[in-house]
């Protein structure tokens, strides 16, 4: 085995100081979670309650496997936004009678589970993920349908959702639906576009529009139970597959469902893995406050990895892109982490015949990002930045294995391109508290705008404000610093979760878990052109 020695020195004040500084981080990231929690607030959770119903995630809870984890998606959707933390929706992938599946509940308690634009969006992710790794999809459904004020951005993109659905199981991905209450107008597509769906009696309402609409459509008198009750569906309508008598056997009806699905996984599981040899408590303590001092990306590697067993792929050459093989809970993985922030040819060259050797291998690939970006200057210009950084993009663009991508510390520029950010697919995105993304570095960002001012001023022999300046400087790098820390993004969905670092591992090993329920197939050429 080729065991990497760690040289983290867990007592110094440089550790201590990191530590700190992660540990308040995540002080802040789990208050921001806390809302997501509390959903519509008290007030709306106890009115839930007294009618004898349970939340989203108690829904999930009883839908999973006893004692399995479920990882949660985007929990932090619409964040910074005018809407709830969570965008009404909960997400991610459990466990259900032994097969992971894609699960995915309104929360009734926010407007009655109306549907905003983080909502879909949020929504939308999930299908994208339960497509890509062929994971059944379980919807548990709560929903007025869309939150009317928003329409203008629901409506047309929203008709993806059904879109989803239909393509889901025409690719010979299960859907269930299990509807718990209001499923109305657009939202009554969602049983009705899927494979299963189970309603439950005095409590689940299906109906394209419900009885004022249908007065003021047709003049027809009508009531909720006749119009879309889950009776009239299970005998009249035959758009209700099960009836359950309430909630609790609604839930264990679709696990039966799932049961008999006959779905298997392309890849069996692996034996049962080493863990590191090294504690990954320590994973706190090595990204510095200041993402401008490197770190060195071996100490995360060595306690994320099984055994911490890792076999480093041209360690002498273009040294500040760390690359190299590795298994961790039991999937073989090719890793691809940025030591000293900035991307040379010589890195970018390294990385493209690395996943290059991957799509040969048919292994995923982990990409743990902290880079600035590729090199600039007359000198790397000169030398073919451009086309070498071009080379290293074209392969992660065409690269057929599933990608991984986690975000450390800085994300910045192409090299966030390159590294395998958000626009080029990677299965699952992930952000430590300690990541920063955005074009550039705050600092950068504003001194670049400052020369261009100032060259613009001289240019018409105007005098330049130094004093406007600095004030516009200190704005611009505010705005950016705020616009790049990893809840704003993630509120955006930009990524699928801020994680603490120490569950980087098991984050990772479910996610592995999840991608090898789909085959795992490498690209054997289709790069397209490589400059030389």
């Amino acid at each position: 085995m080729t065991v990497l020695a760690s040289a983290l020195d867990t007592g110094g004040p440089d550790y201590t100081a990191h530590r700190a500084a992660m540990l308040d981080k995540l002080a802040a990231l789990d208050a921001e979670h806390a809302k997501a929690l509390a959903g519509g607030g008290e007030k709306y959770t106890a009115r839930h309650r007294k009618r004898g119903k349970l939340l989203a995630r108690e829904r999930i809870e009883l839908l999973v496997d006893p004692d399995s984890p479920f990882l949660e998606l985007s929990p932090l959707a619409a964040w910074g936004s005018d809407y709830t933390v969570g965008a009404s929706l909960v997400t991610g992938i459990g466990v259900v009678e032994g097969v992971e599946c894609l699960i995915t509940a309104n929360d009734p308690t926010v407007r009655g589970g109306a549907s905003n634009p983080w909502t879909l969006k949020k929504a939308l992710r999930a299908n994208e993920i339960a497509y890509a790794n062929r994971l059944p999809v379980i919807s548990l459904v709560e929903s007025g349908g869309a939150d009317l004020p928003s329409q203008k951005e629901i409506f047309i993109p929203g008709g993806a959702l059904f879109r989803d659905l239909t393509r889901l199981s025409a690719a010979g991905i299960p859907t269930v639906a299990v509807v718990f209450g209001n499923s109305t107008a657009g939202g009554a597509y969602v049983p009705g576009m899927s494979d299963h769906a189970v309603m439950i009696r005095e409590r689940s309402k299906v109906f394209l529009g419900g009885p004022p609409l249908v007065k003021m459509a047709t003049g027809e008198e009508s009531d909720d139970e006749s119009l879309g009750g889950a009776e009239m569906h299970a005998r009249t309508s035959g758009l209700a597959d099960h009836y359950a008598v309430d909630e609790a056997d609604a839930i264990r009806q679709a696990r039966r469902i799932v049961a008999r699905l006959n779905h298997r996984k392309a890849h069996p599981d692996p034996a049962q893995a080493e863990p590191p040899t090294y504690d990954p408590e320590e994973l706190l303590g090595i990204v510095p406050g200041d993402l401008k001092t490197p770190f060195d990306p071996r100490e995360v590697i060595a306690r994320i990895v099984d055994g911490s067993d890792f076999d480093e792929f041209k360690p002498l050459y273009g040294t500040s892109l760390t690359t190299g093989w590795a298994r961790l809970h039991g999937y073989p993985v090719g890793i691809l982490a940025n030591a000293q922030g900035v991307l040379f040819s010589a890195e970018s060259q390294k990385a493209a015949q690395f996943i290059q050797l991957a799509n040969q291998r048919d292994i995923p690939l982990v990409f743990l990002h902290n880079t600035t970006g590729y090199m600039v200057g007359k000198e790397y210009e000169q030398g073919g930045i451009i086309k070498h950084g071009a080379m290293m993009i074209n392969a992660v663009s065409n690269s057929k294995v599933p990608h991984l991508s986690v975000l450390m510390g800085a994300s910045y520029g192409a090299g966030h391109y390159g590294m395998c950010g958000r626009a080029y697919d990677p299965r699952f995105l992930f952000a430590w508290p300690s990541a920063k993304s955005a074009v550039m570095g705050p600092q950068q960002l504003a001194g670049v705008l400052s020369i261009v001012a100032r060259a613009s001023a001289a240019a018409k022999g105007q005098p330049y404000d130094d004093e406007a300046d600095a004030g516009l400087r200190a704005l611009v790098e505010a705005q950016i610093e705020s616009e790049s820390l990893p809840m704003f993004l993630s509120g955006r969905l930009y990524d699928d979760g801020v994680i603490d670092p120490r569950d980087t591992r098991t984050v990772l090993g479910l996610c592995l878990s999840a991608i090898h329920t789909a085959p795992v197939e490498g690209a054997r050429g289709g790069f397209g052109v490589f400059r030389m």
